[in-house]
């Protein structure tokens, strides 16, 4: 057989060997972070859109984040609401948080649309913001305050 040829076959098989090892690896780590009780993937998603859309909001005004970021936002929220929620959050409560989390990042995706203006964007941003911090803050047991 062709030597060139032999080498793509040892190459092939090698990638091929990598990549498996990767998959598997990763889906154990994630199989292992849902059945953690001290995670929540779904908030933790949300979380990082949140952040990303509010902090240059309170810091400098700038809505220009959330306006870009609403839309996918609302996708986060309504996946989100729609999962099985954690034992320890597992209440009636939290899904109706999460339903009005929902609701409200739909409603604020929506202004975003419709071109509200930037005072009705902020005041229903930092409005969600302050609904998603009442979520973490039954998540994490009432006590622990985020800090920004």
């Amino acid at each position: 057989m062709n030597t060139k040829f032999l080498a793509f076959l040892l190459l092939l098989g090698l990638s091929l060997t990598a990549c498996s090892t990767k998959t598997n690896e990763s889906t154990v780590a994630d199989e292992a972070s849902q059945n953690d009780p001290n995670e929540w993937a779904e908030m933790d998603s949300f979380h990082m859109i949140m952040a990303e859309s509010f902090h240059p909001y309170k810091d400098s005004t700038n809505l220009e984040p959330v306006k870009r970021l609403a839309e996918e936002m609302a996708t986060e929220a309504e996946k989100w609401a729609a999962t099985e929620l954690p034992e320890k959050v597992n209440t009636d409560d939290m899904k109706a948080r999460l339903n009005q989390l929902k609701a409200d990042t739909r409603s604020l995706a929506d202004q975003v649309k419709a071109g509200a203006t930037d005072d009705e964007l902020g005041a229903a941003l930092t409005a969600l913001h302050d609904s998603f911090h009442g979520i973490m803050e039954a998540w994490n047991g009432g006590g622990e305050k985020h800090q920004h």
